[in-house]
């Protein structure tokens, strides 16, 4: 079908026809279109502009070859005025043009609503988008703050357990050094002796050295080295911590999966949901929606 030909009002013949009136299907201009929306009979009549409208021929009845004028409302057919009185005998009509009008509503009222669904499902999405990074956010921020606490008590452990290592380690040194320093005495005191001996060997045999060697021997037999204790060792033992066992320290997060999209269809009575995932199937009462 192609897209309607320049056309003259039909009216004043005169100026372009650029309204074309659905009801009369017929062509105005500008100034006859007023006109006949003042009118009281053609006032509710509907327009649509002229360059818009797609020409084609009048339905026509496949029976009587009349005009399809009327819509049965039981079987939900268009006929013409003859049908009324033929199969369609004792069923209730509706002007088409007045169909047409309630359709077109319709179509308008569930674009209209399904537009603003779009745009509330849009609005709802980023909303939760900005939600979810906030959240998102504040995870990570209690992340690092419980990871600090962690790294504080570390660092305060590891400086406390270096502190007593090197207060004990001190105490088992003080030792060392104390046993080291009597060694040193006794073999001081051993060269000493030693000395004495070498000098009485220089001395001249008689008497006396006899009674000095002996002094020297009492003295030398009254030498003594202490045993050695046992040396204190130290030793650290490594516990194993895996990261596992961290990730456990600070905390655990969830994350929640969004939810299954689900499929809508609309039913007489409300809307029918099946769940994309589950396959389960639902219908919602239009007025829980």
């Amino acid at each position: 079908m192609a897209q309607a030909a320049s056309k003259t009002c039909e009216v004043c013949v005169s100026a372009p026809g650029s309204h074309y009136c659905i009801d009369c299907e017929e062509y105005y201009c500008g100034n006859c279109k007023l006109l006949h929306n003042r009118q009281k009979l053609s006032k509710n009549h509907q327009f649509q502009k002229a360059f818009e409208l797609i020409t084609e021929g009048k339905s026509k009845c496949n029976e009587h070859k009349e005009e399809l004028t009327l819509n049965c409302n039981i079987c939900n057919a268009q006929i013409c005025t003859r049908c009324v009185t033929g199969k369609h005998n004792g069923h209730t009509f509706s002007q088409i043009v007045d169909v047409i009008v309630q359709l077109q509503g319709e179509n308008e009222t569930k674009i209209h609503a399904t537009t603003n669904e779009a745009n509330q499902n849009i609005q709802n999405i980023e909303d939760s988008l900005i939600s979810f990074d906030n959240s998102v956010e504040s995870v990570i921020k209690a992340i690092n703050d419980e990871g600090g606490k962690i790294k504080s008590m570390v660092d305060k452990t590891v400086a406390q357990m270096i502190t007593l290592v090197k207060e004990q380690s001190k105490k088992e040194k003080d030792k060392l050094m104390n046993m080291l320093a009597n060694a040193q005495s006794e073999l001081v005191a051993v060269h000493t002796l030693d000395r004495k001996r070498t000098e009485l060997a220089k001395t001249r045999q008689d008497g006396n050295l006899v009674q000095k060697i002996n002094n020297l021997k009492e003295e030398i037999d009254k030498l003594h080295i202490n045993s050695l204790p046992k040396f204190p060792k130290i030793s650290f033992s490594r516990k194993s911590v895996a990261e596992d066992d961290i990730r456990q320290m600070i905390g655990t997060y969830n994350i929640s999966n969004c939810a299954p999209v689900l499929g809508k269809k609309e039913q007489r009575h409300g809307y029918f949901y099946k769940c994309s995932d589950c396959g389960r199937e639902k219908i919602i009462p239009v007025g829980d929606m």
